[in-house]
């Protein structure tokens, strides 16, 4: 077992320098847990990773959570989960103060301009990254394209209810493999499907936000863009299509979870404090799911079930992250951010640059255009 200063003082490292999203962070955790420290064998680290990715929500933050559960008890859990989990989230939120100032700097919002523009490159990299995993776990692929096609779609589309178009398409695999549970099934979709229809505004609305985020998103964190973007720009304008970008490329490149994005749209919508509130509601089903289930674990990647509706909502997932590349793309304003996404999708799939890299460097293109005179949004 493990002492919980050693806890906190590692898994602090981990959240203050596990820059490159969930890759990084596995690797890190590996090499501390199984490698250094021999708390974890090499199996036991590979079913941890393997059951977090069936669960919705952060899985990287759920394997943090767990691997601390594992080595230091329920407590530790508590304290390696946070320690993973702060350093990130309070870099994002000094980083919203700057950039979703009254009145930044040129520069500042030039830079804004520049990462934002190349969100939408981001996200089809990240989507087409899932895309092998998943088609190779496919029982069947011609429903894979449907799933995908349905999670693309709605996307693009009904950003909202995205939600309720991935859990459809898993509830439809668990049907099409177990037709037998057909009625209780669709039963549990309404108290969800009620729950959507309830927050129509007010801190109501961003828990409801910042809960889909962290319970409902499945295939990756990129995911969570399309649950949050209708909502935070359309529904209840917390922030304009600009400051968005500007949110989801400051999750990127700050170290942590990408889950970090929905304490931005918490400030905007209501300051530090929904900052803060955002990112407890997020990151509270992680540190639950473990606490509560984390010795069913292994029953958990064995259940049919479950493994079928991951196969119908892991492709609409992916087919989500994609597909919400056009309203990012549609929310660009300025000529010059079309050159910045050009290049940036060149730097991606060309040169295969980091997005880390890609980002730093579009807001450098845009600090120096903002300081030369280019429009800003």
């Amino acid at each position: 077992m493990a002492r919980l200063g050693d806890v906190a003082a590692q898994w602090g490292r981990i959240g203050a320098t596990g820059f490159g999203g969930p890759p990084a962070h596995i690797a890190l955790l590996r090499e501390l847990c199984v490698d250094r420290e021999r708390w974890m064998t090499a199996p036991e680290f590979e079913d941890a990773v393997a059951a977090c990715n069936l669960l919705p929500g952060p899985a990287s933050t759920q394997l943090a959570i767990f691997c601390a559960w594992r080595v230091a008890g329920p407590i530790g859990a508590i304290v390696g989960g946070a320690a993973f989990i702060l350093p990130g989230l309070s870099a994002i939120l000094v980083l919203s103060v700057v950039f979703l100032a009254g009145s930044p700097p040129d520069w500042v919002r030039g830079a804004g301009a520049g990462a934002g523009a190349a969100v939408a490159a981001v996200a089809v990299r990240a989507g087409f990254g899932l895309v092998p995993g998943s088609w190779r776990r496919a029982a069947a692929h011609w429903r894979w394209v449907v799933y995908a096609g349905l999670g693309g779609v709605a996307a693009a589309t009904v950003g909202p209810w995205l939600v309720l178009v991935l859990l459809g398409c898993g509830v439809a695999e668990v049907l099409w493999r177990h037709p037998e549970h057909s009625g209780g099934t669709r039963a549990n979709l309404w108290p969800l499907a009620t729950a959507g229809a309830a927050a129509t505004g007010g801190v109501l609305a961003l828990v409801w936000v910042a809960f889909k985020v962290g319970a409902l998103a499945y295939g990756g964190g990129f995911v969570i863009i399309p649950l949050m973007q209708a909502d935070a720009v359309g529904a209840y304008h917390w922030m304009t299509g600009t400051e968005f970008l500007n949110a989801v490329a400051l999750g990127q490149v700050t170290p942590g979870p990408v889950t970090h994005t929905v304490a931005v749209v918490g400030y905007a919508a209501y300051g530090i404090g929904g900052g803060l509130l955002a990112a407890f509601i997020a990151f509270l089903p992680s540190f639950s799911f473990v606490l509560v289930g984390a010795k069913r674990f292994d029953a958990l990647r064995h259940n049919s079930r479950v493994r079928a509706f991951l196969s119908g909502a892991g492709p609409a997932a992916v087919g989500a992250i994609i597909g919400v590349a056009i309203p990012l793309a549609y929310a660009l304003d300025e000529w010059w951010q079309l050159g910045v996404l050009a290049g940036a999708a060149v730097a991606l799939f060309v040169l295969r640059r980091g997005v880390v890299t890609t980002l730093l460097a579009a807001g450098v293109v845009g600090a120096a255009a903002a300081l030369l005179g280019a429009p800003l949004p």
